[in-house]
């Protein structure tokens, strides 16, 4: 299915799922509202999947899409480009803090390229759709053509579709991009309408100067957007300003969506790219969880503008879906506590008196 044709078939969660999992939480062997924000997100769960109390999520998945990026021309990055192939192949020998923490929580990792400026050796756990070998400088030029942001989403919704298909019931999103951080940055000052220094972060720990260029290279690109036709419109906003990375997470999180999978988010990535998929539907919102809050300066901007609470703040800034995946396991414990508890009946325990 194309996935602009999915983003407008996306239906909200189930509200009378919710209303009886707050009705069966009452029940549990525990005080009222004792899991504080545990409960709430396993009622979302249970909104996602139409049930209550919601079926464990046995399965998880992260997909972590990897790009270059054509802003490094503009020294927005003391790394060089070369790092994202290497750590791409990193990834795959499962040598990374992402795979670690998937270890961990028994998480599936996959690795898609959709972007990354050269040609990757083959391995199960790669899954190759390149579009082309990094975007253009987006201080310069578009960084993407409107087609090719549209194939890359069209990559992430493909993937969300085919980890579904395998009984993953519950997906992250990861990236991995040298230099990312800055078309990040610019997606979310320009949908959100903030002064791109607002947004931007230190992204791998980068110096005064270097921060000074990439918050000029940022200022060039929404300056060269807003004499286009396209300067409100979230594709044209991805295609000028994002990465292949991005518009792949968007799709990705329009897939899950479509399919009734919850997705988390990871840093500041994937916030921005939840900032264009909730753009085009608007109910994509509420099947999504936000992992954590990044230390990156637009990541608490992009959560704001979404509407959506963190549930971690570790002061984190790694990316690969490395936040995502610790909150992932909170979720996984959440939806058991509820489905796997006694209820007071079940358990012979007495209840509070009625005053």
């Amino acid at each position: 299915m194309n996935v602009l044709d999915a983003a407008k078939l996306i239906e909200p969660i189930d509200q009378s799922s919710i209303h009886r999992a707050r009705e069966y939480q009452l029940r549990l062997t525990k005080p009222p509202f004792a899991l504080g924000e545990l409960e709430e997100i396993a009622n979302q769960i249970a909104g996602i999947q139409g049930e209550a109390p919601p079926h464990t999520l046995k399965k998880s998945a992260l997909a972590i899409f990897a790009g270059d990026h054509g802003v490094l021309e503009e020294g927005v990055s003391p790394w060089p480009q070369e790092v994202t192939a290497q750590m791409v192949q990193n990834f795959l020998s499962g040598g990374a803090a992402a795979n670690v923490i998937a270890r961990r929580c028994g998480t599936q990792v996959v690795v898609v390229d959709v972007g990354v400026a050269s040609d990757l050796f083959d391995h199960d756990g790669l899954i190759k759709r390149k579009i082309r070998y990094g975007t253009r400088n987006l201080a310069i030029s578009s960084a993407m053509s409107y087609d090719d942001a549209l194939d890359a989403m069209q990559v992430g919704f493909d993937t969300a579709l085919l980890l579904k298909n395998q009984g993953y019931s519950i997906l992250a999103a990861g990236d991995m991009g040298i230099g990312n951080t800055t078309p990040a940055s610019a997606i979310i000052a320009q949908i959100c309408e903030v002064d791109p220094r607002l947004v931007t972060g230190r992204g791998t720990g980068i110096d005064d100067e270097t921060y000074e260029r990439k918050v000029a290279a940022i200022n060039a690109g929404i300056a060269r957007l807003e004499t286009q036709a396209n300067s409100t419109d979230c594709i044209g906003i991805l295609a000028e300003l994002g990465g292949y990375e991005h518009a792949a997470i968007v799709g990705f999180l329009i897939g899950g969506a479509f399919s009734k999978v919850p997705i988390v988010l990871d840093g500041l990535i994937s916030n921005a790219a939840a900032l264009v998929a909730v753009a085009l539907s608007s109910n994509i919102k509420e099947y999504l969880f936000a992992g954590h809050c990044s230390r990156e300066a637009g990541a608490k901007v992009a959560l704001g503008h979404l509407g959506i609470r963190p549930i971690l703040n570790l002061d984190m800034a790694l990316g690969e879906g490395s936040g995502a995946l610790l909150a992932l396991w909170l979720i996984v414990s959440a939806v058991e506590l509820m489905s796997e508890m006694a209820t007071f009946d079940s358990a012979g325990v007495s209840e509070t008196k009625s005053k």
